[in-house]
């Protein structure tokens, strides 16, 4: 992913709704800024209720929807990879574990959190989440702005789970609430509030982002699928497949374009279905450029044909 640099502050909304009160956590530092509002980037998808994805389909798959946060020219945004996971506990618990305990696939990736010593989730009625984590979760020292991200990776996380094991309505917002050692009001990273029910934050996914094949997969030679979402239906995207040569050189191999679909329900959606022959390569996909402007918004993944 290109641009490894700080992204500058930008303003989004973090849904807030109030509940009733609970136990105040001991020994929790004060919120060094209110947090009605936090930075959000990006633009947001058109599909699913008040949040900036689509809420994953049930699948058979017992792999775990996690979401990492990777940076893409000079923001931050959230990336989702599938992962093979223990099944011993319920599906939003081993999402949120490996979220918290595991490394992501790709290098481009990174997770601020740390492997708790407890961690339960909930889900009450249709729409509502409960993350019951331990306080050793949150050792990471982090600004505002990347504590804000940190708990919507979470969210993501948990909605996402919920929603593609079916344990949970996706035809309505869902919420989730984090406790932290059973307390409500704990101040997460130093800087978030918890306690209250969260939803996801518009505009925190990445403009572009490939999904299948995930960083390092396998596939067999011939025909390979190659499926992403970009935050603008029916914007052009520009590709490019790089081979890997001996001595870890790249060359370009194909390129081509392709216009994400605009069709409701599938908006920005977009597909390519390429014949490779055995080899290792690495995909770029980018939001194209108007009047000449360079592409924006870049993903790369890299992957094994065999």
């Amino acid at each position: 992913m290109a641009g490894r640099v700080r992204p500058a502050v930008l303003a989004g909304v973090l849904v807030l709704v109030p509940v009733l009160s609970g136990c105040t956590a001991e020994g929790g530092p004060a919120p060094s800024r209110s947090l009605a509002s936090v930075p959000a980037t990006g633009g947001t998808m058109p599909d699913g209720p008040a949040t900036s994805a689509p809420l994953e389909t049930t699948q058979s798959s017992n792999k775990a929807p996690v979401y990492w946060i990777g940076r893409s020219g000079g923001n931050i945004f959230l990336y989702r990879e599938f992962r093979d996971v223990p099944e011993q506990e319920n599906p939003v618990t081993r999402a949120l574990r490996a979220m918290m305990s595991d490394k992501p696939l790709d290098p481009d990736f990174f997770t601020p959190w740390q492997s708790p010593g407890k961690l339960a989730t909930s889900i009450s009625g249709k729409d509502v989440i409960t993350v019951d984590v331990s306080a050793d979760a949150f050792n990471s020292n982090l600004d505002a702005d990347m504590a804000a991200r940190a708990i919507q990776q979470l969210i993501y996380t948990a909605t996402a789970a919920a929603a593609s094991s079916g344990l949970i309505d996706t035809g309505q917002q869902i919420r989730v609430r984090i406790l932290v050692d059973g307390h409500t009001d704990y101040v997460a990273f130093g800087h978030v509030q918890l306690g209250a029910l969260m939803t996801r934050a518009a505009g925190l996914v990445a403009p572009v982002w490939i999904i299948d094949p995930q960083e390092n997969a396998e596939v067999p030679e011939g025909s390979v699928k190659i499926t992403g979402r970009s935050t603008s239906p029916g914007g052009k995207l520009h590709w490019q497949i790089l081979q890997a040569a001996e001595g870890g050189s790249k060359t370009p191999f194909l390129t081509g374009e392709t216009t994400a679909a605009a069709e409701q329900g599938q908006a920005g959606a977009f597909t390519l279905a390429l014949t490779l022959p055995p080899g290792d390569y690495e995909l770029r996909v980018g939001q194209a450029g108007s009047n000449g402007e360079p592409d924006r918004n870049e993903d790369t993944r890299a992957f094994k044909v065999r």
